[in-house]
């Protein structure tokens, strides 16, 4: 049996099925573990991972699955510190709604996003933001919705932007469904998740496949209120995969830290230059893919859901053993 045919729930047997962890279990994993598992594209590659080690990974360029949940606002992350494999930590400052540090942040870098230093053009490399958005998804395999709930953290490239064709970034496919007549919601059909082969960094574009039938759309729903859901569009990577949080930099009098690049599970923030500072009025910026732009009116557009189920292999059996 394959790893990933483990987490399938309809392999537990029956007495493991309300398992919580025994003594032996906390005894050896040194108290207990973080159950959250998620999709990762990093390197431009679907990954499976569970307490931040991945189990397995697929060759496919695209992948089937269907979004059960998703954060209620876009989130913000900042990393201060060279990328260090050996010594991971979590981000150094991070917002869930986008709009002020979260209350665990140790050192958060403004009391409001919006006049964050960090969130100016220009405060990370080139014209770009030091601190980055990311959108939180709940999903789940097209051909499991009844197994895991993973978590799926996309960067800003992957989130805003202009559709082209058929390839739309999240949020233009998000609209694009919601202007078909009827409206369709994301959890009620199968979409299909696709690398851009011509960006530098992983990229997505989101089309839909098919309606849900009535029974996967119960089931969908169903994984949609659990905890497991809730968890995916809450937490950060880091906290998704048990990393701890980073620490606070040494304060070194009459000089501020400068941040440097750091790597990011799914990408990497942009470094800040050294002489980067906040300018009293900044000159309004066009905006870019790492900066939320202005909803666009779309004309009604022809149904978006496909009347049959475009092809696909057995996800499952394509996953390999790591």
């Amino acid at each position: 049996m394959t790893n990933i045919a483990l987490f399938n729930p309809s392999n537990v047997p029956a007495f493991a099925r309300n398992n919580e962890l025994s003594d032996t279990a906390k005894a050896l994993t040194g108290g207990g573990v973080n159950s959250t598992k998620r999709v990762s594209i990093k390197g431009g590659v679907f990954r499976l991972l569970a307490g931040g080690k991945e189990i397995a990974s697929i060759d496919d360029r695209f992948l089937d699955v269907i979004i059960v949940k998703a954060a209620p606002k876009v989130s913000r992350i900042f990393y201060a510190k060279t990328y260090d494999g050996d010594n991971v930590t979590g981000p150094d400052c991070s917002s869930s709604d986008g709009e002020r540090p979260d209350a665990h942040i140790k050192t958060p870098q403004h009391s409001a996003c919006h006049n964050c230093p960090q969130n100016i053009a220009g405060s990370g490399q080139g014209n770009s933001r030091a601190c980055r958005f990311q959108q939180r998804l709940a999903v789940v395999l097209e051909n499991n919705p009844e197994g895991d709930v993973l978590q799926l953290t996309l960067p800003a490239t992957s989130v805003f932007g202009k559709e082209d064709g058929d390839k739309r970034p999240l949020q233009a496919y998000a609209r694009y469904l919601a202007l078909q007549n009827p409206p369709i919601n994301p959890e009620q059909i199968v979409t299909r998740m696709k690398f851009d082969t011509k960006a530098e960094a992983p990229k997505l574009h989101f089309a839909p496949v098919r309606w849900l039938t009535e029974d996967e759309y119960a089931i969908v729903k169903s994984q949609g209120e659990t905890e497991e859901a809730k968890r995916a569009v809450q937490q950060t990577v880091a906290q998704a995969d048990g990393v701890k949080a980073a620490p606070a930099p040494l304060a070194i009098p009459g000089k501020r830290p400068e941040p440097v690049e750091a790597e990011e599970e799914d990408e990497a923030p942009a470094p800040a230059p050294k002489a980067a500072k906040p300018k009293a009025k900044a000159a309004p910026v066009e905006a870019e893919d790492d900066a939320e732009p202005e909803v666009r009116k779309e004309a009604a557009k022809p149904s978006a859901v496909p009347a049959k189920k475009g092809k696909l292999a057995d996800i499952v059996s394509d996953w390999d053993d790591e």
